[in-house]
């Protein structure tokens, strides 16, 4: 079942017929044609995940070629990956050859388009998601130009396109009809299965939602995108030792990240501009970055000069704790003492995440991913 949160993605939700995609009105000229049912399947050269390029000749000898663009960052993407992969094991032995592309330009992707994502839509970044997710279908990569995607007509990920032997278009569109409800119709199943026997496909296209293809020309929204935020107000206010306790007490429906820093620290400096976009990348969503200056406070103005350079527009605090272990029985007694030093606090308390230095990117932004969940079945 098509739901509302399809919407909310960016969804490609234009109106289908047997044969014809009708754009819908806020169509722009980046709107490409979905190829029409009948049609040749466009040929492909593409860099795939295991470092080979790939081409539509290859799988001459399969019985059906079934094309789906799908990508890393999208949650509906995400919440079809067990589905593609169950999808790929069901029918390889039975001739259907599964080949996933992604079609986004990975600089067109805005920090907040990846609030369900640890990854974005690179191809280094492919690799490591086919890795995770153990893909054992290639996985390419269309983003340098989206030729292919424009051939294709691939409107949002996923959007599937079912060839039969001699590579005529036989179906377009959705996997099924429920994300994150129970599915009622197996619209790309029943396809393959009728092209298998022989038979027409009921059901030829069906409307596709999930995140809307990331053209190249929205580069420019991303750009704009970092110049806002740059806009935004940069403080630095005082806390003490109950303001601590209250902070990792942590009373509310967010998750917390709490990172200890000071001017002195060449590390916790350098590494400030990863918190930032951590930060731009999940705050829509149950969950907020909080700095704490372990400076003395004399050097208020050094360390807010330091946070208005980074952008770090979150909230920031200059600890008047002074003595070290007073702090720690206030911050967290596990803290041995350096920074930089990360924690992340669920609600309600818990840490369930500590870093002592400089943090790996992926790893913290795979812990909240996983905390916060990668798709809509859990909106947080």
């Amino acid at each position: 079942m098509m739901t509302r949160h399809a919407l909310l993605c960016g969804s490609a939700l234009g109106l289908l017929t047997v044969s014809t995609l009708v754009l819908a009105p806020w169509a722009t000229a980046e709107d490409y044609p979905t190829l029409e049912i009948g049609a040749s399947a466009p040929r492909f050269d593409l860099p795939g995940v295991d470092g080979e390029n790939h081409r539509l000749s290859e799988y001459k000898d399969a019985k059906l070629l079934l094309v789906l663009f799908t990508c890393n960052h999208c949650p509906t993407a995400q919440a079809y990956e067990a589905r593609i992969k169950k999808l790929y094991a069901d029918y390889r032995e039975r001739g259907v050859q599964l080949v996933a592309i992604s079609p986004n330009d990975a600089e067109a992707v805005r920090l907040d388009e990846l609030g369900y994502s640890d990854l974005g839509d690179s191809l280094e970044d492919m690799k490591i998601r086919a890795n995770d997710a153990a893909f054992e279908f290639p996985y390419l990569y269309d983003g340098e130009n989206q030729k292919v995607s424009q051939a294709y007509g691939a409107k949002a990920t996923p959007h599937a396109f079912l060839f039969d032997a001699d590579r005529k278009l036989r179906y377009t569109g959705r996997i099924d009809d429920g994300e994150v409800d129970t599915v009622t119709k197996h619209d790309l199943r029943d396809a393959i299965e009728a092209v298998l026997a022989g038979r027409e496909v009921e059901t030829k296209t069906t409307r596709v939602f999930g995140c809307s293809v990331k053209w190249a020309s929205k580069r420019a929204s991303a750009a704009d995108s970092i110049k806002q935020w740059q806009q935004e107000p940069v403080e630095l206010e005082s806390i003490d030792g109950d303001g601590l306790k209250r902070l990792v007490a942590n009373e509310t429906e967010n998750y917390r990240l709490i990172n200890l820093w000071a001017t002195w620290c060449g590390p916790c400096v350098s590494e400030l501009p990863r918190f930032v976009d951590i930060n731009r990348m999940y705050r829509r969503r149950h969950f907020e970055l909080i700095t704490i200056s372990m400076d003395e406070p004399d050097a208020r103005d050094d360390a807010l000069k330091i946070l208005k350079q980074t952008y770090a527009s979150t909230k920031n605090y200059l600890s008047s704790v002074t003595d070290t272990d007073e702090f720690a029985e206030a911050f967290d007694a596990k803290w041995p003492g350096p920074i930089p030093y990360t924690i992340l606090i669920a609600p309600g308390g818990e840490i369930v995440y500590r870093k002592e230095g400089e943090i790996d990117p992926l790893e913290l932004r795979r812990e909240i991913s996983d905390r916060l969940g990668r798709t809509y079945a859990s909106r947080k």
